[in-house]
């Protein structure tokens, strides 16, 4: 059994002036835990007909994967202006069912919910997930961001889903989103036992009902493209964390692990 299980949607990202390339919370999440050597395990979807496109990549990271169909691939079309990702979401794939995630996450203790919209997770496979002592694991991202298609839009209509969650990590936009403000002491009105607000250059908060603590980001020099930045991030810190690791140990650790991510990719 699997200490880890990460769950969602592929996507396919298409980025400007670059071929089509394969993206989502779970496809980083997997290149992450695998270089981090972790008991991890990855259940993914998308459509039948971008399975030789999207799942071979994933596969290649080393780490077990169940595939899952979908009618449809939850696409993105993006470019970034200076840190800020500007995107259109093109397609949006199917509701991960109770039943279908719980085959997925099969008897893993952590799960990295890789939501990237509200529509991939009802509320009540989040329960399901949530059931057995299972310790959820969310970035906000897939919470706020509604499933229309167009410009992206969110919104804080997430219903009761964060009474699911152990740790959730969101950025500043996010926490606006929710809380009307990015000042992190305001995020413990959000009730989750540990919040990790991540704000790029100028590092990370760890807001706990017993602390609230800045860490700073470990500098990337060169020019990188910062896709995937905060997957890396949380799977990070769930692995420092389920290693033992107090939050803000852990908050250094997953800032160390995502610049070395970033540093690597722009070689």
């Amino acid at each position: 059994m699997s200490q880890i299980a990460a769950i969602g949607h592929l996507a396919l990202d298409l980025v400007a002036g670059e071929p089509p390339r394969p993206g989502g919370g779970v496809f980083y999440a997997a290149r992450a835990a695998a270089r981090l050597e972790v008991d991890a395990h990855v259940a993914a979807s998308c459509a039948p007909g971008d399975r030789d496109a999207l799942v071979p990549p994933l596969e290649a990271f080393g780490l077990p994967v169940r595939w899952y169909p979908s009618s449809a691939t939850t696409t993105y079309r993006f470019h970034y202006e200076g840190e800020r990702r500007i995107m259109r979401q093109e397609a949006v794939g199917d509701p991960w069912t109770p039943d279908r995630a719980l085959d997925a996450v099969g008897g893993a203790a952590w799960v990295d919910v890789c939501a990237l919209t509200r529509s991939d997770f009802p509320e009540e496979t989040f329960a399901a997930l949530a059931m057995d002592g299972r310790k959820l694991v969310v970035d906000a991202q897939g919470l706020v961001r509604t499933p229309a298609l167009g410009p992206l839009r969110t919104d804080a209509a997430i219903g009761d889903v964060l009474r699911r969650v152990a740790i959730l990590k969101l950025n500043d936009e996010e926490a606006e989103t929710l809380v009307g403000s990015a000042d992190p002491y305001t995020l413990r009105s959000l009730g989750v036992p540990e919040v990790v607000l991540t704000l790029g250059s100028q590092g990370s908060w760890v807001v706990t009902p017993e602390l609230v603590e800045h860490v700073p980001a470990v500098p990337v020099e060169e020019p990188v493209d910062p896709t995937g930045a905060g997957d890396t991030y949380s799977i990070a810190y769930l692995v420092s964390r389920m290693r033992g690791a107090e939050p803000v140990e852990a908050a250094r650790f997953a800032a160390e692990t995502a610049s070395a991510f970033l540093a690597d990719d722009a070689q």
